[in-house]
């Protein structure tokens, strides 16, 4: 596998990730797509700024088999979720950031609403700060079957384009590439590192 150009980069995200202290002891969760059948996801209880290709396990994205018998991230389903949604996505991120964490639960609704920042336009498709960028909000379960089904089911009426967050646990995002999805990952955290410094602001 460590001739695959997506997962050097891959690992190279990973470990830049790390540096970020965006998936503190051992937390987080990353993969990428090998085409239509089977991904690679990072095996369970690893420290993700510390990755190798080893750490990657292949995954049969239609119902979760691991081929290899090891134990994937206890969340995979959420990323095979991703990759059967959207065909075009390549590779998934899955990070523990301090301000996505508690911006996800300083905001009630069911959707954190950035607006106003010329950042937005890290994000693909999008070409002013007058945009209005939704990041849907889904509430923490440690049944991921179960709250794969609830995204699934949010995911038929609103398609999901950059990423979401899980209520106090933290942020999905992805790509259509490694870079893409790194991409979104930086400028979703600059966002919301905005947006939460904001927020204290205004509460003075």
């Amino acid at each position: 596998m460590t001739d695959n150009p997506q997962l050097t980069a891959l690992l190279a995200a990973c470990h830049w990730i790390g540096e970020k202290g965006w998936c503190p002891a051992t937390g987080g969760n990353m993969s990428l797509r090998l085409d239509d059948e089977q991904c690679l996801v990072t095996e369970s209880g690893k420290d993700k700024g510390s990755l190798t290709a080893a750490d990657f396990l292949r995954v049969d994205i239609a119902d979760n088999h691991v081929p290899s018998g090891r134990t994937p991230s206890a969340e995979t389903g959420l990323h095979t979720l991703i990759y059967r949604l959207y065909p075009q996505i390549g590779a998934v991120l899955h990070t523990h950031s301090v301000n996505a964490t508690v911006l996800s639960r300083v905001e009630r609704s069911e959707a954190l609403v950035l607006q106003g920042y010329e950042m937005q336009k890290s994000l693909g498709g999008q070409n002013s700060h007058l945009d209005r960028v939704a990041i849907p909000i889904f509430d923490n379960d440690q049944d991921i079957p179960r709250l794969a089904a609830r995204v699934a089911a949010y995911a038929e009426t609103t398609p999901l384009q950059y990423g979401f967050l899980v209520r106090g646990h933290g942020l999905y995002c992805w790509g259509r590439q490694v870079a893409e999805a790194r991409r979104h990952l930086e400028g979703l955290e600059f966002l919301f590192q905005c947006e939460l410094q904001r927020r204290l602001l205004e509460a003075k």
